[in-house]
């Protein structure tokens, strides 16, 4: 499935090549602008309705609900909801913090997944797990469409992807293609315009 997933988002021009500065704060040569594959409704509809066949096989039994971090997880939140047939949430950053807004709840020690579209460090999933913790339910798997991780992040819960690539990424003072003379852009949800 890889193989058909990778040659989707090389398909919809979603799979950049430059210099970029990562959410996380890292720099890479390669990004993944997910939000080009699923502006499509079928597609989306179609990538996380396999996304959800994989975490279905590594739960015990169906979550209550999935939350995922806004902005880029809100559509995988949407349509992975869709397709266990529950609620779908998701997260914001209030002062520092991903957090449960807009009358958002969660019941204590409800089976939550959550999903992101593309995991890099897991810092923004850890984020959601946090919040997730803090309402007092329970996270019990992690999906994503894309694992840049190459599969070495780990968060404590089962976690599927569709995708997983080794992509580097490098601390801004480590990064090659500063030295190069390259300047980074910047083409994520945590933009600074």
């Amino acid at each position: 499935m890889s193989d058909a997933v990778l040659q989707v988002f090389r398909e919809r021009k979603a799979l950049l090549e430059g210099h970029f500065l990562l959410s996380s704060g890292l720099h890479s040569p390669r990004y993944l602008q997910c939000a080009r594959v699923l502006m499509d409704p079928a597609l989306a509809t179609r990538l996380c309705a396999d996304l959800a066949a994989l975490l279905r096989q590594a739960l015990p039994s169906p979550p209550s609900v999935v939350v995922a971090p806004a902005l880029g997880g809100v559509l995988v939140a949407h349509e992975v909801a869709r397709a266990f047939g529950v609620r779908g949430l998701f997260t914001e950053r209030q002062q520092g913090g991903m957090t449960l807004r807009r009358g958002f709840a969660l019941e204590a020690g409800e089976a939550v997944l959550v999903v992101e579209d593309v995991i890099t460090t897991g810092g923004s999933t850890r984020e959601v797990m946090t919040a997730v913790a803090a309402a007092g339910a329970k996270v019990v798997a992690v999906g994503s469409l894309v694992d840049r991780s190459g599969g070495t992040v780990e968060l404590g819960v089962p976690r599927r992807s569709l995708l997983t690539l080794e992509v580097e990424a490098y601390e801004a003072a480590a990064c090659p293609l500063c030295a190069a003379g390259s300047r980074p852009e910047k083409p994520g949800s945590r933009a600074a315009g």
